[in-house]
Order: C-alpha cells, then structure tokens, then sequence
C-alpha cells in the first residue's frame, strides 16, 4: 500500500526512448478528490503506437502557492493496484502545509488497469474462491497451479488486450506520456513501495526527463530467487515484531507493558496453529494465517496500530477478541483485480515443486521463529501456473544519467525489506540513503525527520548528508477509541500490498 507519478533529448551516443504526445489535457471538477481530474490517450501497447489507445485517468491538485511553484510533481500510488485519484493518496497524505503542496503541482494517475483506466477484470465467484494458504501438500499446490492458471485466462477474457500490457515497464512509460501531456520538460517524482519500482524504471528509460526523485521504502525487481525474496520480508517481519515487543515493554500505556510479549504472541499462535484458538462467542477457530496477516498489517504503522495490536493480543489471550470477518462481497458479477495482472508480469519464480516450497517454509520457521513466514509468499504463490507472458522480468537497473536520487527506508520494513532498499541503492547512481531508524512501511508518513529531509530535496535539491540517520517516533499514549477496537472484528481478511 502506498503513495505514490519526453521529449526525447539525443545525442551522440544516447537517446532516450520516444513517447507520443498526446492531445492537450481538458481539465475538469473531481468530486470527493479535491483536484482536477482528465483523461489522456496513450497506447495499451508502446511497441505498437499507431495501434489501440487506452484512456489513462490523472488527477492534479494545483499548487497552493502559484507564485513560487516549482512545477509537477508525480506521485504514483503504488499497490501495484492502488488508485491516485482519491482524496487519501494526495489531499490528504500530503498535507497542505507540505512544501510538495505549496510549491508543486501534485499530479498523480489511476496506473492502466486500476480504477478509472481500463480496470481489469475478473469473476467474483472465481476470486471467491481462491486458496487461503501457503500449499502445505502436494495436492494443495496443485490447487494453487490450477487455480492461478483458471484465474488468469478469465482475467484475460474479461478484461480485453490490455491485460497483457500492465507491467511496470508501460506504467513507467505512462508517467512520461503524463509528463509530454502536461508539456513539461522535467518533472519532480514521488512514491513509496511499488510505486518506487515504477520510478526506478522511469529513471532507467528516461534519466534526463527527471529534476528530482524521491523514492520511500524500495522495491528490489533485481530479485531472482524466491527463497530471497521470501527470506528477506519473513527477516523485517521478525525484527519489526521484536520491536514491537520492545516498545510495548518500555511504554506503560501498552495493555501488555511488564508482560512477556513475545511469549503472549508465541502462545496465541501455536493455539492457533493447532486449531485451538476460537471466538468465545461462536466457537469458530481464528488461524494462524489470520493472525500473522493482522499483526504483519501492524507493522506498517506504529503510530496508528501498534497500542491496538497490543490490546488485541491481550483481548485474545482473554477470550474477549470478535469473530473475524468474512471478506465484503460486491453485489457484482464482475471485479476489478489488477494486483496479480500487474505483479505477475514483473516476476518469474523458479520453483517447480511442493517439495521446494516446503523446504522453504521449514528453513524460514527455523530462522524466524516468532514470526514463521511473512504474508507476502503470495508474491510468490501467485505467479506459479499463471498463465501470461513475464514481459517485464526481473533485471539489475541500467541507469546514467539521472539526477542523485533520494531513497528513505526504514530499520526493519514489512513491505519493502531493508536489505531491498540497500540493494535498490547500489543500482541507482548519485543516489543517497537515509536512514529510520525504527519500524514502519512509508518513512514520509513514519517520520517527521525522514518526511522533513524528503521535502527539502524535493523542494531545494539539497540532499541531507550522507550517513543521516532519523530516529525512531514510537507513541506514547493510544488514541481514545483503541480499546473499543480492540473488541471489533479484525482487519486481517485479504492479501497486505506494497
């Protein structure tokens, strides 16, 4: 989950690639958005641009003060299949007293299959009944194989030609027909998670079309194994848990201060495990699936989960926690679901049997004993059977020619791994970490410090010194409703997003 957006200049011995120009942009009132919003042209397939056309939804808020703005800002979404335009991702997550709102046109897109541009689609009785679990026989992976394999052929069908054309290659592509639309020579650009895979590859195609880039806890698309990539987000998983335990130890407000954090977790989950843990009120058994998901979706957040996941724990413990809930169902045939569309055309896994994932699971358990297996095998799982080309597989970036580029990350990141960030950086030249110091998934959101250097280099172009590190902002006191929430059913049903 995430925030989140050519002229052609050749030379000698380099020329960046072309993108058409599409007709001049027509503006319009946006409703809850707060901005602007507008359709513009652009091909579903860039090899081709002569041939079909997708209409492609941007939103823009204005710069606050025109007098000194800048210029546009891109700031993509992220997901891989969160939408731009809707008042969280710009209004809201960028405040208006930001320096991005006062001296930016903030512009940010619906990325081709997601939302308003050409949303691909899929039966809902079939997502219905999707799998739950990481495969743990040979018959539940081929129910996996099988099912992703059934999946992406009624995807293809029910959403037409651009679901084979929704890697982040075209979606990089569509940041620079925004660019050529907006008739800018250079744009500024900001995202965090998946929306950073996105920038990377804009820098990669289109180094000089770029002023400034400010790019928030990393993807790394230079991954090829799938035990590093499931090793890598279990490690975060384990260390942002340990931290938790830690602060809740430190901080007398936490329902389970001068307990044994991690033991009261460990507990919870073997019960869960062998299908002992159960709703008082039904008898109904909470997994330990659905108890991984809630506390790895807590630790994006510390300000704004960490005292309810902890008083959620101590419900449990207490037989007091509600029921989980079922997923919401859509009065709908059909559903919009581009995530796998999108990821599955970016990653190919070598992995060819139960067997090996199994062994997989076995090693990470035995590393990351608390924490078992972060949530995000579905990155990989996903993938195996699927069946659409990987137009856009892993690869080491190619970058020159860019501006230096700013890359925040976090100590431990449950969506974009630390080890990712470092690596992101070492292929991106002129580029300078900055470091947080503590837990959580989006630094600008994380951290006053991290959000404060972000908006200077965006603003100013000065970059914070190398080896700046920001230390952590943990709460100290819960918000007044975390008790009653604690009570409520919990927000752990579907797959967590970068």
């Amino acid at each position: 989950m995430g925030l989140v957006l050519a002229t052609s200049t050749a030379g000698a011995a380099w020329a960046e690639p072309s993108t058409p120009t599409p007709a001049p942009i027509d503006w319009a009132a946006c409703g809850d958005y707060g901005g602007e919003c507008a359709t513009i042209k652009v091909p579903v397939d860039y090899a081709n641009p002569s041939g079909a056309t997708l209409d492609l939804a941007i939103g823009r808020l204005k710069a606050l003060n025109p007098a000194k703005r800048i210029g546009v800002l891109v700031v993509h979404p992220g997901g891989p299949d969160a939408s731009g335009i809707n008042p969280f991702i710009l209004r809201n997550a960028i405040p208006a007293e930001s320096a991005m709102r006062q001296y930016f046109d903030l512009v940010s897109v619906d990325p081709r299959g997601v939302g308003r541009s050409n949303p691909v689609q899929c039966d809902l009785d079939l997502l219905e009944q999707m799998p739950a679990t990481y495969p743990a026989s040979e018959s539940e992976y081929q129910t996996w194989l099988a099912y992703n394999a059934k999946l992406s052929q009624n995807c293809r069908e029910r959403t037409g030609p651009l679901f084979d054309h929704v890697d982040t290659t075209n979606a990089a592509r569509d940041v620079d027909s925004i660019r050529a639309a907006l008739g800018e020579k250079q744009i500024s650009f900001f995202a965090l998670s998946y929306g950073t895979q996105v920038g990377q590859q804009y820098a990669e195609l289109f180094p000089r079309n770029l002023r400034a880039m400010a790019i928030d806890s990393n993807m790394d698309h230079s991954i090829t194994s799938a035990f590093r990539y499931l090793q890598t987000t279990t490690e975060d998983f384990e260390g942002s848990f340990k931290a938790f335990a830690r602060w809740c130890g430190q901080t007398p407000a936490c329902d389970l201060h001068g307990e044994n954090v991690t033991a009261v977790w460990d507990g919870l989950h073997r019960k869960a495990a062998e299908g002992t843990l159960k709703d008082p009120a039904t008898g109904e058994p909470i997994t330990a699936e659905q108890l991984r998901v809630f506390l790895f979706n807590g630790m994006y957040d510390p300000a704004g989960s960490w005292f309810e996941v902890a008083a959620t724990l101590n419900a449990l413990r207490a037989g007091k926690a509600a029921k989980l809930p079922a997923v919401a169902t859509p009065k709908a045939e059909t559903v919009s679901y581009a995530y796998p569309a999108i990821w599955c055309s970016d990653w190919k896994w070598q992995v060819t049997s139960f067997r090996q994932l199994d062994q997989y699971r076995r090693q990470l358990e035995a590393l990351y004993p608390h924490t078992k297996l972060s949530p995000f095998w579905s990155d990989v799982v996903y993938c195996l059977g699927w069946q659409a080309k990987v137009t856009n597989p892993q690869h080491r970036l190619d970058i020159s020619g860019v501006s230096p580029v700013l890359l925040p990350k976090a100590r431990y990141d449950v969506g974009t791994p630390a080890a990712w960030n470092y690596a992101a950086a070492s292929q991106i030249p002129k580029s300078r970490i900055l470091e947080y110091d503590g837990v959580g998934h989006g630094q600008y959101r994380n951290s006053t410090c991290a959000r404060n250097h972000i908006e200077t280099y965006l603003t100013t172009l000065k970059l914070p010194p190398s080896g700046t590190h920001c230390p952590p902002e943990y709460p100290s006191q819960p918000p007044t409703s975390v008790r009653a929430a604690a009570e409520q059913p919990l927000s752990v049903t579907g797959r967590p997003l970068h």
